[in-house]
């Protein structure tokens, strides 16, 4: 019979260094970000935020580009995307906005995968965005 122990303590998943582009370079060396898995919870506030409901017809649709940028954004540890310097360089405000000024789009692709994967999703997210939709 099984007890809660392995509730109580799961094994957990660590953050993860994954080089996204050659392009960040350090003494000849690519600078690898650093990722973290999201949380069901994380994950349920960002599709909230991506929500959006039409006023005129009371509709509600679901952005699924911005949820792809916000849910990649969360995950990256480092570098600091809240940095201010960071974001001044690259003239921009916020860690969303500021992560697509960085990467070109293979290398945001890159990215989001990272991040799912380090999440435990499957490659194909259309069943949490469809119930998202719901």
């Amino acid at each position: 019979m099984s007890t809660l122990s392995a509730f109580l303590n799961p094994v957990k998943v660590e953050n993860k260094e994954v080089i996204i582009s050659e392009r960040f370079q350090e003494k000849g060396k690519s600078i690898p970000f650093t990722i973290r898995p999201i949380t069901q919870e994380e994950n349920d506030e960002i599709m909230r935020k991506c929500r959006r409901k039409d006023k005129k017809n009371n509709t509600e649709s679901f952005d699924q580009i911005g949820y792809s940028h916000e849910l990649a954004a969360a995950a990256v540890v480092f570098p600091d995307l809240n940095d201010a310097e960071l974001q001044k360089a690259y003239g921009v405000l916020g860690a969303t906005k500021l992560l697509k000024k960085m990467l070109l789009i293979g290398e945001f692709a890159t990215l989001a995968k990272e991040v799912r994967d380090l999440s435990g999703l499957e490659e194909d997210i259309n069943d949490d965005i469809e119930e998202a939709k719901n």
